[in-house]
């Protein structure tokens, strides 16, 4: 007879290992994707102002361009996404479907005619809430979680949203940034705040 460990897991623990199996998830498709379709699933991106390319809004973060697009995006997906995960599942899926809808409709609605795909979206968005959740929240907990992220990512952040190469959809990191912020206001204030 074996032994089971019955004990709960902690919210932050089943929101950072939901993060893991998204990642394998990403790392996964990608695979599929180089070696049965050559690349032909990331046309199920974003697709600015198409019909067909509006379901891109729910794959976009999961389809890459290629295996170093994949690496790339990675790190910072796993390291800002348990940043969120510290507050929980339920936060980190509502703020992760907010980022998501609300970074990838305003980049269906306003972005180049290109197939937008990548992680880089929520990466931007995570980054956007984390900087300023703490603040609106008055945690110090918070604070000192945006301070790290600016100093870690604040170059990433502020290289990011500059449209300085056709090859890198800024437009899915200016937007997810702002859908991040926002969300921030809106899922981070204090419960009295909200109300009024």
């Amino acid at each position: 007879m074996a032994l089971v460990d019955t004990t709960p897991r902690s919210p932050s623990v089943q929101a950072i290992q939901l993060l893991v199996i998204i990642a394998a998830l990403m790392w996964l498709i990608e695979a599929v994707d180089s070696l049965a379709f050559e690349g032909r699933l990331d046309q199920h991106g974003i697709v600015p102002r198409t019909l067909s390319g509006l379901d891109g809004i729910l794959w976009a973060p999961v389809l890459h361009g290629g295996f170093g697009h994949l690496l790339a995006n990675t790190v910072p997906f796993l390291l800002l996404g348990a940043f969120v995960a510290l507050g929980g599942i339920r936060r980190w899926l509502v703020v992760t479907a907010f980022i998501a809808v609300l970074g990838g409709l305003a980049t269906w609605l306003f972005a180049r005619n290109a197939a937008h795909v990548g992680a880089s979206g929520l990466i931007f968005g995570y980054a956007g809430f984390l900087l300023v959740a703490g603040f609106v929240e008055k945690s110090i907990k918070g604070i000192a979680v945006a301070v790290i992220v600016g100093v870690l990512f604040g170059g990433m952040v502020l290289r990011g949203i500059a449209p300085v190469s056709s090859y890198i959809s800024w437009e899915s990191h200016l937007f997810g940034l702002a859908a991040g912020v926002l969300a921030a206001f809106v899922i981070a204030a204090p419960e009295g705040e909200r109300n009024n």
